[in-house]
């Protein structure tokens, strides 16, 4: 993945969370997944990347933080139903705002929703191994976006 690529990915993250007023998001330095890293988190969202690309992005982050965005959205119920619709909908939408760059025949799936799983690049779907975390830090609290595209 070109770096300009990986950049369209860091700033579709930003505009997610700039989208709420009060939503300060820094973005971490991206870095290249090695095959002993694990990105481990309570909650994530993977949606499948199709058409004129191919791969995926997955949007990981702790209970705690979706439980606190929900709640500086206006949304009271952070039961465990909300907390997964809610990490899909990050995830979903971040990968939505990809098309912009990479045009309509950029195709996206429905978000897979998942808990307690963890994610490395042993157990991807990625044969070369090429996966890009890129960190993710809102209030006090790190999340990560990990994108494997070809």
């Amino acid at each position: 993945m070109e770096e300009q690529q990986l950049q369209a990915f860091v700033d579709s993250v930003v505009n997610y969370f700039q989208l709420n007023p009060g939503n300060a998001v820094r973005v971490g330095t991206p870095y290249l997944m090695e095959a002993s890293k694990e990105i481990t988190s309570d909650v994530s969202g993977m949606i499948a990347i199709s058409g004129s690309r191919s791969g995926w992005v997955c949007y990981t982050a702790p209970r705690i933080m979706v439980k606190h965005l929900l709640l500086t959205l206006g949304e009271s119920d952070t039961s465990s139903t909300n907390v997964m619709d809610m990490v899909g909908e990050v995830a979903n939408t971040i990968s939505g705002n990809l098309r912009k760059h990479f045009g309509s025949q950029f195709l996206i799936s429905v978000p897979n929703v998942f808990e307690g799983r963890q994610l490395d690049s042993a157990n991807t779907a990625a044969e070369d191994n090429r996966c890009y975390v890129v960190p993710i830090y809102w209030k006090q609290y790190h999340s990560s976006m990990v994108v494997y595209l070809h």
